[in-house]
């Protein structure tokens, strides 16, 4: 069901005000759907960039002055207001990114709770104490903001990954700049508007919309303190180098290329139903995506037929309908990279057990459709099963005994997460060992996480930061040792000892 389109004027957000980009020029925003375009947003320069850097720099002597439950509490208020308008966020962010109302409603939902969870922590923000060595001498020490932080983030959760970087950059003292994707603007703006709304004072977050230039604006410009990445791989290392030639400090969530084991012993109704999931949830573009399953010869026949039938059965349409299990693509881009990549498994050799094609038949013509896929007979050195597709795309790899199956796991460049179906707690428990990812499922696919975990990955998926969790303080925050001699001479750490 469609909905009628009205084109938004969007603007960019700097110093507490929405203004216009210096360029005058604008970028659409596209339903994927339907191809129609839903609004108008600025195409952002460097000095666009700069202005809300210099925005961020003004504001950021009295926010960290600010006493972080005050911060807190602007936080909570925007969690209420998230909660009251969870549909309303919901239903715009399907119109722009296109994934499914349960799934939007989802994005949003742990937008509430990272919010909710990482303002508590505004009467925490632990440091510690502890004994100093010399005698009347207090040791104990605290974390300290780092300044303007640059949050860049990408289309595929477009509500929920900002959430993971701005309430933490704000709730410990920090003042942000926010470059999202250009895919999903509106629902970026959405955001900022009601964080503005809830009380985050001028010029402590700022919102410049736009593509490349924008970006590496941000990435380049001198005032800032770190930048704080996802996306894919290929741009998070040249972030990475770029920030690394000025010592800028960097975090950094990157590409995945999440495999799930299933031994001879599971349970494979439910094997079925988490791989359908994790294979084409959000039409398989996320970065914990189940990309490869890696099967035993004795269940391999009925993991691929179940698969099978389960993703021919999938309803694809528009995110709107109720009915629908799966939705488009995010873009025609995005749409011909899947196509690429499944001519690519057709040279490898790999067999097309269901899907492999564009949707365009009649209520597909417009939008970027593209049919639920897996690959049978994938080996894994093959480029469908080493390189991230990010689409409803799964191949299946044969192993013969758990220690290939661990082989296979872990012989690609990325390390985000894995998972093992299985009924064999000695089989499990070596998959947690065993496994070089950052997350690890037992029974379960390969997405989902809880904001209270730490998430991130290993190798080429990340730079060894975490985002949720508490562990997410220490990417927007330096740790600062205090020690105060009140003994009345002089005392030498390491020197001076009786």
């Amino acid at each position: 069901m469609s909905e009628p389109v009205a084109v938004t004027q969007g603007r960019n957000y700097i110093g507490g005000r929405w203004v216009e980009s210096a360029s005058g020029r604008m970028l659409e925003s596209l339903d994927p759907a339907t191809g129609e375009v839903l609004g108008l947003v600025p195409d952002s320069t460097a000095e666009d960039v700069d202005r809300a850097m210099r925005a961020g720099a003004d504001a950021w002597p009295r926010w960290r002055a600010t006493p972080a439950p005050r911060r807190a509490e602007i936080l909570y208020r925007a969690a209420e207001l998230l909660v009251r308008r969870k549909e309303d966020l919901a239903r715009l962010m399907t119109r722009e990114m296109g994934k499914i109302l349960p799934e939007t409603r989802g994005d949003v939902q742990e937008a509430i709770d990272m919010t909710y969870f990482i303002a508590g922590e505004g009467r925490r923000l632990h440091g510690y104490t502890t004994p100093s060595e010399m005698p009347r001498k207090a040791a104990y020490c605290l974390r300290a903001p780092l300044g303007v932080v640059g949050v860049i983030t990408p289309w595929n959760f477009p509500m929920a990954i900002p959430s993971w970087k701005i309430t933490p950059a704000l709730v410990c003292g920090n003042t942000v700049v926010f470059k999202p994707a250009p895919e999903t603007p509106l629902v970026a703006a959405a955001y900022v508007a009601l964080l503005e709304e809830a009380g985050v004072p001028q010029g402590v977050l700022n919102l410049v919309t736009g593509g490349d230039e924008a970006g590496a604006a941000l990435v380049d410009h001198p005032g800032v303190a770190l930048i704080s990445f996802t996306g894919s791989t290929e741009v998070g290392l040249q972030v990475a180098a770029r920030c690394a030639a000025r010592g800028v400090r960097v975090s950094l969530e990157m590409g995945g290329k999440n495999a799930a084991i299933v031994l001879d012993d599971a349970d494979l109704d439910l094997v079925a139903d988490a791989l359908t999931w994790s294979a084409f949830g959000t039409t398989g573009q996320r970065c914990t995506a189940c990309s490869r399953i890696v099967v035993t010869p004795r269940v391999h026949d009925a993991v691929v037929d179940r698969l099978a039938g389960r993703a021919g059965r999938l309803r694809v349409g528009s995110g709107l309908d109720a009915q629908t299990e799966m939705g488009p693509l995010v873009s025609e881009r995005q749409r011909e990279r899947v196509e690429r990549y499944v001519g690519i498994g057709h040279r490898e050799g790999v067999r097309v057990a269901v899907g492999g094609e564009r949707l365009t038949t009649a209520g597909f013509e417009r939008g970027f459709f593209y049919a639920p896929t897996i690959l049978d007979g994938v080996r894994p050195q093959m480029r469908v099963a080493q390189e991230e597709i990010f689409g409803p795309v799964v191949g299946v790899i044969d192993c013969t005994s758990l220690d290939e199956a661990f082989e296979i796991v872990n012989g690609v460049r990325y390390g985000l997460s894995a998972s093992i179906f299985t009924r064999d707690i000695s089989a499990a428990m070596r998959a947690i060992e065993e496994i070089r990812t950052g997350i690890v499922y037992v029974n379960h696919g390969t997405i989902g996480a809880e904001v209270h975990l730490p998430f991130g990955g290993t190798r080429q998926t990340g730079n060894g930061h975490r985002e949720g969790g508490l562990q997410v303080l220490d990417v927007f925050t330096e740790w600062k040792s205090v020690y105060i001699d009140y003994s009345g001479r002089l005392q030498r750490a390491q020197i001076d000892r009786d």
